[in-house]
């Protein structure tokens, strides 16, 4: 082999090294880079699943927390019933054609309050209660008004003919009805009309249900203006 022929095959073999540790370090940087592009896609998926994790707690949190602040929201607006007392209840005699006996009851409470039907009246310690002049113990109109806060309520108990004026009572025992036939759901509570220097007469007559008004009241018993 000649000089020449030996230094041509050396260039070569060199090329060829030199070109197979380049292939070699190529495939190595790919490699790396591949096993990092995977190693950041991996950390990129667990990081946007614990993001999904956490978003779905706080709104699992959220609409619990709606729900509760919901079921809250309902128990505050129940409405209790009205509880008589004898400086909640009172009484006026109002006289003339249209003479009536007057019971306004104060709610005087911060909350509103219900009251059913009309109030069960037992004047001078009696056994049964004044009739209601709209429906009977037995069958009932079904009324119930809510009294706000501070607010009042009328019921009206007519005595303008001498039948339904009768005589002055000492004492009324205040019950006041359930929304059922004969119940009451809070009671009783007594008024001493003597000690209150009050002149109270009923005789055989009736008492309407509950009004928000007065007038209501008055034009319910027949003796409204």
């Amino acid at each position: 082999m000649t000089a020449r022929r030996s230094r041509h095959r050396s260039a070569a073999c060199a090329a060829l090294a030199l070109g197979l540790a380049g292939s070699l370090a190529l495939t190595g940087c790919n490699s790396h880079s591949s096993k990092k592009s995977k190693k950041s896609s991996s950390k990129f998926s667990s990081s946007s699943s614990k993001i999904s994790k956490s978003s779905k707690s706080k709104k699992r949190k959220i609409i619990g927390g709606g729900a509760a602040a919901a079921g809250a929201g309902a128990a505050s607006r129940r409405v209790p019933d009205c509880y008589p007392s004898t400086y909640k209840v009172t009484f006026s005699q109002q006289t003339g054609p249209k003479s009536h006996v007057a019971v306004k009851f104060k709610n005087s409470t911060s909350r509103d309050c219900k009251l059913y039907n009309a109030p069960l009246l037992r004047f001078n310690n009696a056994k049964d209660p004044l009739p209601l002049l709209q429906g009977t113990p037995g069958h009932l109109d079904g009324t119930r008004i809510t009294v706000p806060a501070h607010g009042y309520a009328y019921a009206v108990i007519p005595t303008n003919t001498a039948a339904t004026k009768g005589t002055a009572q000492k004492s009324v025992a205040i019950d006041f009805m359930g929304i059922s036939a004969g119940s009451a759901t809070h009671g009783p509570a007594t008024v001493n009309f003597a000690e209150k220097r009050l002149h109270i007469s009923v005789g055989k007559s009736k008492v309407t249900n509950w009004s928000s008004s007065i007038h209501g009241a008055q034009l319910a018993g027949g003796v409204g203006k």
